[in-house]
């Protein structure tokens, strides 16, 4: 066998960049995973793109969250349908009310798994697959976050939100879809503005089917 250096395997330019470029992101999520952080904090799992996932502002949150304790009533149960960041919000304990409301996540994403008995796995290609745990109409507000803007998508979110409420719908979704929500959930376009962490390129916006103050915000 030859000692010769041409026989040593050699990357290009170009692959050793990539490589480069992997260790520093690799190193960046490392670090800040190593970061000492509030599990419930918006933000503490981080936006993956890839299933559409873009977090509501603090202040979105705070008012999506007093807005559902307000109208969960006392002991009231408050589901969040791929609104992670509400349900966040609900267990800081910063929202006036929430300590007496219980609330679940239903998500796609397992990384929520570490809320332990609060997550339930949902994916809305398969809106009625839930677990028995979950009982039809047993949350007094629904508050869903479809992840895509299309009329698939929410046609079967709709089949979930309509499962688990016991009336009280507040959706949150584009603008874009405010005819196929009224005509599936027979929801109002309210005033008030969600706000994102990062700017969407599309107008957003909430809808409910009860008198709120959201609607006149």
């Amino acid at each position: 066998m030859s000692d010769s250096d041409d026989d040593v395997p050699t990357l290009s330019a170009h692959t050793l960049a990539a490589l480069q470029e992997f260790y520093n992101e690799t190193k960046v999520v490392t670090d800040h995973s190593a970061a000492p952080t509030d599990q419930f904090a918006v933000g503490a799992v981080e936006e993956d793109w890839r299933m559409s996932q873009f977090w509501y502002s603090d202040e979105t949150a705070t008012q999506l969250a007093e807005e559902a304790v307000r109208e969960a009533g006392e002991g009231g149960r408050i589901a969040c349908l791929s609104a992670p960041s509400v349900y966040q919000k609900l267990k800081q304990g910063v929202v006036d009310g929430s300590d007496r409301v219980s609330a679940v996540v239903l998500e796609y994403d397992r990384r929520f798994a570490s809320y332990g008995e609060d997550f339930v796995f949902y994916d809305y290609n398969k809106p009625l697959s839930l677990p028995d745990s979950v009982s039809p109409h047993s949350f007094d507000i629904v508050l869903a976050d479809p992840p895509y803007l299309s009329e698939e998508c929410l046609s079967k979110v709709t089949q979930t939100i309509k499962y688990l409420s016991k009336g009280k719908v507040l959706l949150c979704t584009g603008a874009i879809m405010e005819n196929l929500a009224k005509d599936l959930l027979d929801v109002k376009m309210c005033s008030f503005l969600p706000k994102h962490n990062r700017n969407l390129s599309n107008e957003f916006r909430c809808f409910v089917n009860y008198p709120s103050r959201l609607l006149s915000c």
